[in-house]
């Protein structure tokens, strides 16, 4: 059983994701202080940086945000970060132009909200990107003939000179369904576009925040229902069901927060060590550069030899640590230091178990080796930005 729980405290609405009863996603939103990523706006140029091919733009948000100059030329390959020809960035915009610009990242410590040029209004089967001219299929759609039969709907029904990124949440969804979902971005991007800007800097679209997001992203994988402990947030759900063509069973619980031991789960995440079932536990300290973790056996001695207690204890730490990464929305780099091992096939087997659950997680997890120090490295994207500031 997968529900989504949507209540109120204070000035925030709280959003948790319980599987099985199970928290296992939680998020918090200031109605006062929203992401603003994902929001488009038409800015206006400030400073031009010509030696960091970079300029600060006005959004007419809290703080001046920043642009870099392969986010402003053309991108012609969603999985290149660079463009083959460098053009300075004073031949791209001077101080005083407007802009047209998507805030990629929310503001983090001293750094600005980052901006780019390459617009994508995300949908619930596409990302559409009106200045791209690619199409791309998720990763995680393995099936090749389902990969080239999703690109040729796409290519059917995109506008000339725009492109697309299909979601995994369109694999074996018929041509009709994704072809209104394209419609909807296409109509979108028009309505954006014709809004009279009458001031600039000038905030033209709003992405809806990470209660839109949320949904968006679970209603195609496998949701039960969506639990609201107060009425009043229904007309909002209902309407962003709505947008999205989406159908999920609401329901009204006042009482919702004293069911599932929901009040205790949310408390353990005030602290940095979490008890795995077998005695051991994690620690998980976060610093400015990255995210430590910190596997130890505790009380778990094990019944067998060494080396064997210390598998089960870093596989179960595995499997913890991926469940708390999604939980607590980690982000960045996360160094892990498991108990060390001296078997080559036992660490193959801690890799492995980081990667199968991974693979639950909403947001993109990067697994890589094992170091010489015996340290393993991911890296993760947040899904709340708010977060990161």
């Amino acid at each position: 059983m997968k529900e989504l729980i949507i209540f109120n405290n204070q000035n925030k609405k709280e959003i948790a994701l319980l599987e099985n009863e199970e928290l296992v996603e939680f998020y918090e939103e200031d109605e006062n202080n929203k992401t603003i990523e994902g929001n488009i706006y038409v800015g206006k140029v400030q400073n031009v940086l010509v030696g960091l091919q970079s300029a600060f733009v006005n959004i007419g948000e809290k703080r001046t945000a920043f642009i870099h100059a392969k986010d402003i030329l053309p991108k012609v390959d969603i999985t290149k970060e660079t463009v083959e020809e460098e053009v300075p960035i004073n031949k791209l915009i001077k101080p005083g132009d407007p802009i047209i610009v998507e805030v990629k990242r929310e503001a983090v410590d001293k750094k600005g909200p980052r901006l780019s040029t390459h617009i994508s209004l995300t949908s619930r089967f596409i990302v559409f990107m009106p200045n791209a001219t690619f199409i791309t299929v998720s990763q995680k759609i393995e099936d090749e003939k389902e990969k080239e039969r999703l690109k040729k709907i796409a290519e059917k029904y995109l506008p000339k000179n725009t492109g697309a990124i299909i979601r995994t949440t369109s694999e074996n969804r018929s041509e009709t369904e994704i072809k209104k979902d394209i419609e909807k971005c296409v109509k979108r991007w028009n309505e954006i576009q014709s809004i009279s800007v009458d001031k600039i800097p000038q905030k033209i679209y709003d992405k809806g925040g990470i209660l839109k997001k949320t949904l968006i992203d679970l209603v195609d994988n496998n949701l039960d229902k969506i639990v609201l402990k107060e009425e009043e947030n229904l007309d909002l759900v209902k309407n962003i069901l709505n947008e999205i063509n989406a159908k999920v069973n609401i329901e009204i619980d006042n009482e919702i927060l004293e069911k599932y031991s929901f009040k205790k789960q949310l408390r353990a995440l005030e602290t940095n060590k979490v008890w795995l079932k077998s005695g051991g536990f994690i620690t998980i300290d976060k610093t400015e550069a990255l995210v430590a973790i910190d596997v130890n056996s505790g009380k778990f001695i094990g019944k067998k030899d060494v080396e064997e207690t210390i598998l089960t204890v870093n596989l179960e730490a595995a499997k913890e640590i991926c469940k708390q990464l999604r939980l607590r929305d980690i982000s960045g780099i996360i160094i892990i230091d498991f108990i060390d091992m001296h078997k080559e096939e036992n660490k193959k087997a801690v890799i492995d178990e980081i990667i199968k659950n991974s693979k639950k997680d909403r947001s993109k997890v990067q697994v890589e080796e094992f170091t010489k120090l015996n340290l393993m490295e991911l890296t993760r994207k947040h899904i709340n930005s708010k977060k990161e500031s």
